[in-house]
């Protein structure tokens, strides 16, 4: 939480000549320059893959900028350079296991995240809004709805029963 955060939005050429839209979020800590920036890539137009490689080829080249102020370097650096990382055969269509444990300055890990919606009544909004939220900060993930009326788990637990005990009854 210490240091400086902030973002860019910017275009650079990516491939076939087709400008694409990056946001850049850099972190400065408190003794920047003399230690590298915490990067943030995210592009509608990028894959979460391709997102990754740009930020580890943005870090190897701010450690080259070591010691002085980077910032403006490296927005100007992906611009000139995002299609050239683009055309690497490792940042097409590879796997994200491949680049993802390589970045040298977060770990993303596994999360696991519990949303406890009470007194739902449009459903469909709630699900939009967080595919929404999904979609943003570039989650993926599964959406588990617990005790929907109706639903088998919410009638077992009415009537004391496990569904496998319903089901033989009903057979």
């Amino acid at each position: 939480t210490d240091g400086t955060v902030f973002r860019i939005h910017t275009k650079a050429e990516g491939l076939m000549d087709v400008a694409v839209p990056l946001e850049l979020v850099f972190h400065l800590p408190v003794n920047y320059p003399l230690c590298l920036p915490g990067i943030s890539i995210n592009s509608e137009h990028l894959t979460r893959a391709q997102c990754v490689t740009v930020k580890e080829k943005l870090l190897e080249q701010a450690e080259n900028l070591l010691s002085g102020p980077m910032v403006h370097e490296l927005v100007l650096w992906i611009q000139q350079n995002l299609r050239c990382i683009l055309n690497q055969p490792e940042t097409g269509s590879g796997s994200e296991e491949s680049t993802f444990p390589t970045s040298p300055t977060v770990d993303d890990g596994l999360w696991i995240t519990l949303l406890h919606l009470d007194h739902m009544r449009a459903k469909t909004k709630y699900v939009k809004t967080v595919q929404k939220w999904a979609s943003d900060l570039r989650l993926t993930g599964r959406l588990m709805f617990m005790g929907v009326p109706d639903s088998s788990e919410n009638f077992q637990s009415r009537c004391g029963l496990k569904w496998k005990e319903m089901q033989r009854k009903n057979d």
